[in-house]
């Protein structure tokens, strides 16, 4: 929440607001209580026009860049402002937070119940493509098998089978000649 709009609602000016955070700047470090907006983000928010002209009257121009406050710094505004309104609206303001980030949790419980189940059909469907891959491998090796068998109960040739490889000539010419006729018929 913006500055401007936190003291709206506790009823004090802007310059109370900031001066109280300003004293107790030890109480706001850091971005997760507090930080200011760049002009970009503010002129964004606000939507002004492209004119770089200065507006009319009194008030309508900003001397420093607004503040935003985390739910983190609305809590630590508590402490800081000390009034039955401030409290009062503070307390709202904590009820709000609560609230919105119960919704989050909510939608974000619906989310992760929409992912498990999600999950859990991709899980499904991936057991049921390799069960129909397991009964094809099953089939395969039943086929594999039969084949195997079938080859083992063909006869077995027993018959010599002819050498081959290298013939290893001697000097006799005894066995040369008869290679030789055994060649040429």
């Amino acid at each position: 929440m913006l500055d401007k709009e936190l003291a709206a609602k506790y009823g004090i000016e802007t310059k109370v607001l900031n001066q109280s955070v300003k004293r107790n700047a030890k109480r706001f470090e850091g971005e997760d209580f507090m930080f200011v907006l760049t002009k970009e983000e503010y002129e964004s928010i606000r939507s002004r026009s492209q004119f770089v002209t200065l507006n009319k009257g009194r008030g309508s121009n900003i001397k420093y860049l607004p503040k935003a406050f985390t739910a983190l710094g609305v809590a630590m505004l508590s402490s800081v402002l000390n009034s039955d309104t401030a409290i009062e609206i503070n307390r709202q303001i904590m009820r709000a937070f609560v609230s919105y980030s119960q919704v989050l949790a909510f939608a974000k419980h619906d989310e992760l119940l929409a992912l498990k189940q999600e999950i859990v059909r991709y899980i499904d469907n991936a057991i049921e493509k390799q069960n129909e891959i397991n009964e094809d491998t099953r089939l395969q090796l039943d086929a594999i098998s039969e084949a195997l068998e079938e080859l083992q109960s063909l006869p077995v040739n027993t018959q010599p089978r002819p050498r081959i490889g290298y013939i290893h000539y001697d000097d006799s010419s005894e066995k040369l000649s008869r290679i030789l006729k055994t060649k040429c018929e």
